[in-house]
């Protein structure tokens, strides 16, 4: 089956961040961790449609698995959600450092009726303000249809990964930047910036047919 180029794969790289981008989360939410009763509401995050939450439980069931397995207790110490004033999850995204070598932001997703209010941008500053200069570049993985949060990524420093293949995965970064620019604003689109990601990267998520981010 053909991949729909709204979900081709996609990596970006943040040398260093910009930190003009960061923001504070509004005092009527806060930040938190997943706790394990909660797990089954984190794999449902990704997906705004309840339907595809069910559908797709059992890739995120094997994805945690694959890539937390073991590393339960450091999962739910890394894993930020964000509440609302009633307690509930609205947001989540960690740093989680993949192939125990490279740092790389998982899962950030902001639920459909809580966006455009700096939620996102408030988080992934707090991620990336966790971090030391040590764990730098941070990467990430991520599709066509998420343009926004691209455009988000862009203002924190990240940039395109322009490697035909980035381990067993096929970058689909030049078939996708006419979907990029139909469906982004100019001024987003045209931040758009470009790298070859560091030889020791490639061969590091080469090394495993598990894609840990």
């Amino acid at each position: 089956m053909t991949k729909d180029i709204s979900e081709a794969d996609l990596f970006m790289m943040c040398k260093e961040p910009n930190r003009q981008a960061f923001s504070k989360l509004s005092k009527h939410y806060t930040f938190d961790l997943c706790r394990p009763d909660e797990l089954e509401m984190w794999k449902a995050f990704p997906f705004d449609d309840e339907s595809l939450a069910i559908e797709y439980n059992g890739f995120m069931t094997t994805y945690f698995h694959d890539v937390y397995g073991g590393k339960e207790d450091l999962f739910y110490k890394q894993c930020v959600f964000v509440r609302n004033v009633t307690g509930k999850p609205v947001a989540t995204c960690f740093s989680w450092k993949a192939y125990k070598r490279i740092t790389t932001i998982h899962w950030l997703k902001v639920k459909k009726e809580y966006e455009n209010q700096g939620i996102g941008r408030a988080l992934l500053s707090k991620i990336l303000l966790d971090l030391g200069q040590e764990d730098y570049p941070v990467y990430l993985h991520t599709h066509p249809g998420s343009f926004r949060a691209i455009g988000l990524y862009s203002d924190f420093g990240f940039v395109f990964i322009t490697n035909d293949n980035v381990g067993h995965r096929e970058n689909g970064l030049y078939s996708s930047l006419p979907y990029l620019k139909q469906h982004m604003s100019e001024a987003y689109y045209n931040k758009i910036s470009f790298t070859q990601a560091p030889p020791e990267f490639i061969k590091v998520v080469s090394s495993s047919d598990i894609h840990e981010f």
